[in-house]
């Protein structure tokens, strides 16, 4: 079962439908050797938008957000919750989540969208309220940048 959206239940959190610190040592032009914090990915401008099934038609759940890392950009996992729940996720839990479909925009940054077709029947089943979006964006050299709340949306009824 993938997780992609996650709402609350009596068992606890159902899925529907779906560091290191240090420093880095290198040799400049001068053969000096030279310590620079690594750098982390960054996420800039998340936004989510919900839009609801209606006349037969399937919704959908859209999140796009820049991100940036000065060694290019693997990933980003994305992760729907509803804030009226007692759903904290970690950085560990969005890293099994879905990702997103990232388009290089240069070697450093890629605009990044995530899609998420929303049954009619899945509607019904979710909470009604503000939602939140938590995503984990992975650098490809590895280093990685968690966002607990990068946008929020509301699902109405």
């Amino acid at each position: 079962m993938s997780r992609r959206i996650v709402v609350p239940s009596l068992a606890g959190a159902v899925a529907l439908g779906g560091i290191a610190i240090g420093g880095i040592a290198w040799a400049g032009p001068s053969g000096a050797a030279s310590t620079a914090a690594p750098v982390k990915p960054a996420v800039e401008d998340g936004a989510a938008r919900y839009v609801a099934p209606a006349g037969g038609a399937a919704g959908s759940l859209t999140f796009t957000a820049k991100v940036t890392d000065d060694s290019g950009v693997r990933s980003l996992k994305v992760l729907a919750w509803p804030k009226s729940s007692d759903l904290k996720p970690t950085a560990a839990e969005v890293a099994t989540a879905e990702s997103a479909t990232c388009e290089k925009s240069s070697a450093r940054t890629s605009a990044c969208t995530y899609t998420l077709k929303v049954t009619p029947k899945e509607a019904a089943e979710l909470p009604e309220g503000v939602w939140n979006v938590s995503v984990l964006a992975t650098a490809e050299d590895g280093d990685t940048t968690f966002v607990p709340e990068a946008a929020a949306f509301s699902v109405p009824r």
